[in-house]
């Protein structure tokens, strides 16, 4: 479908023919007509679908309209991590350029003067309001933002938000809204913890719901059989003949992260860690030396595995088998971007065979398993069948390769240029590319 059959405002069709933006993703051409009927609205689908211009593009179109109050913050865009609400924000800066609406992004590792410009921004009832729940917080417990005239709340990657432990912040945010407000929530998966919350804040909801495409075909899958003790020796192997450079290890929880981070310095690797455990700031500083080039390994929990845009990964380990079939997905789609090539390894121990085989099942293809090296002993058996999934122990050569996989997402929320100040403020034209 293209943007001209769908019902939006002139000012957003110019800033999309700007950015050479012409046809709909599914998720975009699924969600754009309720949206602008005002309707609720819960979407499924992964990162790299268009989901940010699937929520952005009506609300700017419904506030071009008009009729909306000039001192009030129109739309509360929730985002639960810094980046992710930084993506938010260049993406609206670019589908703005042509409305005339103010917005500010609210998020927190800042100083100060970073705060202050905040905090004004915020009382002078910026149009749309980007944060992450935290820092939104602490703006309200101040008295800096009034929320009681809010027309959109929007929910970006609500699972995550779960995850990480922000459902009371998003129900204490929740309880500042007008019961009046048009609520948008997007989510990854559909767990039982999202159902719930989509019950208790949206009204008669439209659900959308888009299939998770497979890993794309470009990225190499591979696991090895082993047990939790031979997972290091597999490192040091993996790293002995050639230097690691651009590698995503994920792990399951942050205190594996630091474990397995300590374990790689003591191999002498260049290694960084990210976890919540982490300040702001701290993850800047990892994120910045990973994306330079002077970490060559990060080691992570999936705070990374979405939302993230880091090119060029050459690597991802799954150091422990994902808890969710989509997660694993997530995890291995940080490598083979923008149509380039990558590697994705996986460790399966002996506990993690039966979720490993519905990862398989789930991505329709069987992975090949490699050899556990020979100087680490005698490897456990694959068979996810058997209870537990033990076995008679060899060397790793489980199955054989299946079918390819497919299914890429389409990215289609690049911002272009522009510099907002107050309601209506202009800044360089976008570029077209």
């Amino acid at each position: 479908m293209d943007f001209y059959d769908l019902d939006l405002h002139d000012n957003v069709l110019d800033a999309l023919d700007a950015m050479n933006f012409t046809t709909c993703t599914p998720i975009q051409e699924h969600t754009i007509p309720p949206l602008l009927e005002g309707r609720d609205l819960i979407g499924v689908a992964q990162t790299g679908t268009g989901k940010t211009a699937a929520y952005l593009l009506p609300i700017l179109s419904m506030l071009s309209d008009g009729g909306f109050p000039d001192d009030a913050i129109n739309c509360v865009i929730m985002s639960p991590t810094r980046e992710l609400a930084q993506q938010i924000d260049q993406a609206m800066e670019g589908f703005s350029y042509y409305v005339p609406v103010s917005s500010v992004a609210v998020y927190g590792g800042n100083d100060g003067i970073r705060y202050e410009q905040e905090r004004r921004g915020l009382s002078l009832g910026a149009d749309v309001v980007i944060a992450t729940p935290g820092r939104l917080i602490s703006h309200i417990s101040l008295g800096n933002v009034d929320l009681s005239r809010t027309s959109f709340f929007i929910l970006d990657e609500a699972d995550r938000m779960l995850d990480m432990g922000f459902y009371d912040d998003i129900m204490q945010i929740v309880k500042q809204l007008p019961d009046t407000r048009q609520t948008i929530m997007f989510s990854a998966t559909m767990p039982d913890k999202i159902q719930k919350l989509a019950a208790s804040i949206l009204h008669d909801p439209v659900e959308v719901k888009l299939a998770v495409s497979k890993p794309a075909e470009k990225i190499v899958q591979t696991a090895y059989v082993c047990y939790e003790t031979q997972k290091l020796g597999i490192i040091k192997s993996l790293f002995r003949e050639s230097k690691p450079e651009r590698v995503i290890v994920f792990s399951s929880s942050k205190l594996k992260v630091k474990e397995v981070a300590a374990a790689f310095k003591r191999m002498k690797l260049n290694v960084g860690e990210m976890h919540s455990d982490l300040d702001q700031a701290q993850r800047d500083v990892v994120m910045h030396e990973f994306k330079s080039g002077r970490v060559d390994i990060l080691v992570a929990t999936d705070i990374v595995s979405r939302g993230i845009d880091i090119d060029d990964i050459r690597l991802v380990i799954n150091y422990d088998v994902p808890r969710d079939c989509e997660d694993y997905v997530h995890r291995i789609g940080r490598t083979a971007r923008a149509g380039a090539e990558g590697c994705a390894i996986t460790f399966v121990s002996v506990d993690d065979q039966a979720r490993f085989a519905a990862i398989e099942e789930f991505i329709e293809r069987e992975v090949f398993k490699l050899p556990v090296p020979e100087e680490l002993g005698e490897a456990p058996e694959y068979n996810p069948k058997k209870s537990g999934g033990k076995g008679r122990g060899r060397h790793g050569k489980g199955s054989h390769r299946g079918g390819k996989s497919g299914g890429k997402g389409k990215n289609a929320h690049r911002g272009g240029k522009n510099h907002r100040g107050g309601k209506g403020s202009k800044g360089d034209k976008p570029s077209a590319n």
